[in-house]
């Protein structure tokens, strides 16, 4: 079950893509923003993570430290950060602990198989450790303006613009001359 707005923040301790200890605790004093997600390099969860870098510099301003965390291990962190440019942490949990003390590990149904998974949730955490706000119902591509409440200046795309190709018009056929004989 997950925790709900008010509840204090269960303290935890996990490790970040280079091997070093976190604890929540570690971030008293701060806002923080503890997003959930499935997989590293996946598109939702690669969308997910764009929205927060491109508007880094705007939940920083905002107080805001982000921490992403899933059950992949250091060295798939590590290609995620770099592919992406990420430049906030993402943490550890192989083992679940921390997904289940906040109870974002699971039941998942797809064409009906069920399966124990990570729910794509996050949670705003206050300076005082207990939760303001939960995002159950991630939108991939927008979530820094969930988190800032829409209030969000639109990110300059990092992505490579797209050329257009010109379109080829066709000539008109001639139509073959048959000479009689």
């Amino acid at each position: 079950m997950a925790l709900t707005v008010g509840s204090k923040a269960p303290d935890f301790k996990s490790k970040d893509q280079d091997g070093k200890e976190v604890l929540l605790s570690d971030y008293k004093g701060k806002k923080v923003v503890l997003y959930f997600y499935p997989r590293d390099m996946t598109p939702g969860c690669t969308a997910e993570a764009c929205s927060l870098r491109d508007n880094y510099k705007a939940l920083q301003k905002a107080g805001y430290e982000i921490l992403g965390i899933s059950t992949d291990d250091e060295k798939s962190h590590k290609k995620f950060i770099a592919k992406e440019s990420l430049p906030f942490r993402l943490l550890v949990d192989p083992d679940k602990t921390v997904h289940n003390k906040f109870g974002a590990w699971v039941e998942k149904s797809m064409y009906g198989r069920k399966y124990m998974g990570t729910a794509r949730i996050t949670y705003i955490i206050n300076e005082k450790g207990i939760i303001a706000e939960v995002i159950e119902k991630v939108d991939t591509k927008n979530h820094a303006e969930q988190i800032l409440g829409g209030t969000t200046p639109k990110p300059v795309t990092k992505k490579p613009v797209k050329k257009v190709a010109k379109k080829i018009q066709a000539k008109p056929v001639k139509k073959a001359v048959r000479k009689k004989k």
